[in-house]
């Protein structure tokens, strides 16, 4: 049970090599638009809706930046990781990068990232302060949020209408009612489709150690919850398998690597799962059912104590060894603060942090996107904050959990051993890091 070897070894590469071209030359080392057109490589993932999107504004900066040209590199989610350590490591960084949160202090960390608080030309004014901590670390802007999201349960109203179960009131709910009507549609589906989907997300562990007053990682880089309420995350999902609310583990295995397309979700067989609020549009259009948005259940039945947060959904990274900076960071500011960029990117990427660019596509946004708008809006009271930006390390402890879900609900390893033997993991994953 270790890091992914081949992932492990491409990002010490990417730290070594990070440190050599710094030494070397540096970010300031750069050519200006002004000395002739400068072009500027760009990539991201996405689908090809995604990147219709991105090319639009691109196409967009382009028209009032003729000196700049934006050279497209899209990407797939799966590969996209890997493809990026490659040519990090190797010196050849794209200038202008679509990253995740737990990749900010894998690359800014390592020196592989621009701060971009250091550059002239980007406006950060009308961003929110707790917006802007997402993309740092050790007080460096390595990336600025592409708009902002929440995890949440979405639910197949087509398969709540058929077995004539009510939607739950997701503002008092506990897990003990998720599990008791995820158990009443799977009985209904009769082994034809399930109740609800098993969270072994990332984003399911910190919502559960949230709700008990801990945090996955402390703002120092530690780990920050006791092995017995990580025990308890698993007994839940274990719990799920017992009481017959979701699918037996031989579909789970298969449905857990499926693409939405085909997934249990997509082919409107789970009437439960967990998703991202940006992506309730995909979710309708692949299943052709009304989608309903719920807030997560809690241990007391209380909203304010469910554990919600606003999370960044990406973030604009520029490479440290851009030969040009004052473009790359032109290029940001552009995405992050023009409605023009608004205007082509709308919500996919998440909700825009900044409140002019967000009024300005109001009038635009599909009628999925309009009540995302809305539902981040109605949760505002009770969302607490974000959690800390994860460590160095600490990239891959997303594929750790899922790995411990599988064997728990394999019963190769019960909820206890799977806490005690995952903190010994992770903590081990961040002390090699630093």
């Amino acid at each position: 049970m270790k890091q992914h070897p081949k992932r492990l070894a491409k990002l010490m590469a990417v730290s070594a090599a990070a440190a050599l071209f710094l030494t070397a030359c540096g970010a300031g080392d750069s050519e200006s638009a002004a000395d002739g057109p400068v072009t500027l490589t760009f990539t991201w993932w996405g689908n090809e809706f995604l990147n219709k999107q991105t090319q639009a504004a691109i196409d967009a900066f382009e028209d009032t930046h003729p000196n700049i040209l934006i050279k497209p590199q899209p990407g797939e989610w799966g590969s996209y990781w890997d493809k990026l350590a490659t040519v990090t490591a190797g010196g050849d960084t794209p200038d202008i990068i679509q990253m995740d949160q737990k990749y900010i202090a894998e690359y800014g960390g390592r020196g592989a990232l621009l701060d971009l608080s250091a550059q002239d030309g980007i406006d950060t004014s009308k961003i929110g302060k707790e917006d802007l901590a997402s993309g740092q670390y050790e007080d460096k802007q390595y990336g600025l949020s592409t708009g902002i999201n929440t995890y949440v349960i979405m639910a197949n109203t087509s398969l709540f209408d058929a077995a004539g179960i009510p939607l739950p009131d997701d503002k008092t709910w506990t897990w003990e009612d998720y599990r008791e009507i995820a158990a009443d549609l799977s009985a209904y589906g009769n082994g034809e489709s399930y109740g609800a989907a098993y969270g072994s997300n990332e984003g399911n562990f910190i919502i559960w150690l949230r709700q008990h007053g801990e945090q996955l990682y402390t703002a120092d880089g530690k780990l920050g919850f006791e092995t017995d309420t990580a025990a308890g995350f698993w007994k839940q999902i274990r719990s799920q398998l017992d009481e017959k609310a979701s699918p037996p583990v031989t579909i789970f295995t298969e449905d857990n690597t499926a693409p939405l397309e085909s997934s249990l979700f997509g082919t409107n067989k789970m009437a439960m799962s967990w998703w991202w609020t940006n992506q309730l549009g995909s979710l309708e259009a692949t299943t052709g059912s009304d989608i309903k948005m719920l807030r997560r259940p809690s241990t007391d039945g209380a909203v304010s104590s469910n554990g919600m947060y606003y999370k960044p959904t990406m973030f604009w990274s520029a490479s440290s060894r851009t030969e040009h900076p004052e473009e790359a960071t032109e290029f940001i500011n552009f995405l992050v603060n023009d409605t023009a960029a608004g205007e082509s990117l709308l919500t996919d990427r998440g909700v825009p942090t900044n409140p002019e660019v967000k009024e300005s596509i109001t009038s635009a946004l599909s009628p999925a996107n309009a009540e995302v708008l809305d539902f981040l809006a109605e949760i505002e009271p009770d969302v607490d904050s974000a959690p800390p930006v994860p460590p160095v390390g600490a990239s891959d402890v997303q594929n750790v959990i899922a790995r411990y879900t599988a064997e728990v609900l394999a019963g190769t390893l019960s909820p206890e051993e799977a806490a005690s033997t995952f903190k010994d993991e992770v903590e081990g994953m961040i002390s090699r890091a630093g």
